[in-house]
């Protein structure tokens, strides 16, 4: 009887552990886009129609002078070619910053 018991305790908690180590697949990515921005009223677009961007996204931040928006978005839900037709959505040409190939 201690024997079954002791199985059916390290049958559970071995389950139990599997369970718990299953990581999250969630994959932030960071994106810089270079747009057509030139005024407030751009920024405004942009800022109350942050759902046209598609899914996944969880912050935009946009900087007028430097005509940039960095979005923070789920990349298993979205991706870069997307957000680029939801801004072209709001009629807004954008596209994803070059990395600079200084080091």
């Amino acid at each position: 009887m201690k024997k079954i018991f002791m199985l059916c305790l390290a049958l559970v908690m071995g389950v139990g552990m599997c369970a718990a180590e299953k990581p999250a697949n969630k994959k932030t990515v960071t994106t810089v886009f270079t747009t057509d921005i030139d005024c407030e009223h751009c920024v405004k677009k942009i800022m109350n129609n942050v759902p046209s961007l598609g899914k996944g996204v969880k912050d935009v931040q946009v900087d007028l002078p430097k005509k940039e928006v960095t979005v923070v978005y789920d990349g298993t839900k979205n991706d870069d070619e997307n957000i680029v037709k939801g801004f072209a959505s709001l009629k807004v040409k954008a596209e994803p910053k070059k990395a600079d190939a200084k080091k």
